[in-house]
């Protein structure tokens, strides 16, 4: 029992007070500008390069001679090029990108990443800590009980029991004995008691052992009974707190709201604690208290048809010693 509070207590510290991890760096700015090549717009365009490739300078001491049929400024009949066109096509596959980047989310931590049971636990107030001690104990029981009864379940063996009976039928009270002596199961260590001591009191000897059997079986029921009424009590007890500071900040309008809604959280997250530990204690609670009246049944029914072959075994035997006594008698007689 100690062993598993302990393991239980350090279990949840670890879990507790876990260091957040770092969150990853945010991503760029979706409107960072693009870097380019500078390019000059005086300067036309090689034929054959592609759109928007930077053109290496002229040689010194010489100027770009125009082709013919051609001006300065393009073609003959078309246009001048506006200044800047040939940076705004060289940008263009930048800004095409931007919206790719910014409807890529940001990745989170999640809820679960941080400090979140430990700022949570100091949300509800002092109430939480006899909730946690509730909690721990619970589990710890919780625990030790699913071993116990895993542990019986093995220890089971009806197939010596049918033996024992069996050999009780035939009147061999010395092997049924045997057969039970150094057993696991409950039901084989009840008829091991009886059988030893049923020339002086059967039934006071099976009882006794029953007993001590169903002890075994119910231990730490109150406990969680206790634990299973408490904690929805003391999550009452929160809420009542939590309401009484929100109420007792409404005169102050300056930490009216902040307040007050600490409060309000503080009195739910009490509720909460105490209704999901009842929740978790109860289910267990009922399936223990159902195995126990399940292993208090086959002690009984056990325990009856013992008594009943014993019994029988012990009213043939004196019908013959008392048939065998007037017999005696009579030929003596004559």
């Amino acid at each position: 029992m100690k062993t598993l509070l302990t393991l239980c207590i350090g279990l949840i510290a670890m879990t507790a007070f876990a260091q957040q991890r770092p969150a990853p760096p945010p991503p760029p700015p979706a409107n960072a500008p693009a870097t380019a090549a500078p390019v000059n717009p005086a300067q036309p365009a090689q034929p054959g390069a592609p759109i928007g490739a930077p053109i290496p300078p002229p040689a010194v001491g010489m100027s770009p001679a125009p082709a013919l049929g051609t001006s300065p400024a393009g073609p003959i009949g078309a246009s001048p090029a506006a200044p800047g066109a040939s940076v705004t096509a060289t940008l263009s596959p930048a800004v095409s990108a931007s919206p790719a980047a910014s409807a890529t989310p940001a990745p989170s931590g999640g809820v679960f990443s941080g400090n979140f049971l430990v700022d949570n636990f100091r949300k509800g107030g002092p109430v939480m800590w006899p909730i946690l001690i509730v909690s721990l104990v619970a589990l710890t029981v919780v625990i030790e009980r699913i071993f116990w009864w895993t542990g019986r379940w093995f220890r089971r063996d009806p197939k010596r029991i049918e033996k024992v009976f069996t050999a009780i039928e035939m009147g061999d009270v010395t092997e049924a004995s045997r057969l039970s002596r150094d057993s696991r199961d409950p039901v084989l260590r009840m008829m091991w008691n009886g059988l030893n001591h049923q020339h002086a009191s059967l039934q006071g000897a099976l009882q006794v052992a029953a007993g001590i059997e169903i002890k075994r079986a119910g231990r730490f029921l109150v406990v969680m009974d206790t634990l299973v009424t408490l904690a929805p009590l003391l999550g009452l007890l929160g809420t009542i707190t939590g309401l009484i500071r929100s109420f007792s900040f409404l005169g102050n309008e300056e930490l009216a709201v902040t307040a007050v809604t600490g409060g309000i959280a503080e009195a739910l997250i009490a509720t909460a604690c105490g209704l999901g530990i009842a929740i978790f204690a109860l289910i267990p609670f009922n399936f223990f208290t159902s195995r126990v009246s399940n292993l208090e049944f086959e002690l009984q029914t056990a325990a009856t048809n013992l008594e009943v072959m014993l019994g029988s075994q012990t009213a043939a035997r004196e019908m013959e010693i008392a048939g065998a006594t007037p017999a005696s008698g009579k030929g003596s007689s004559i």
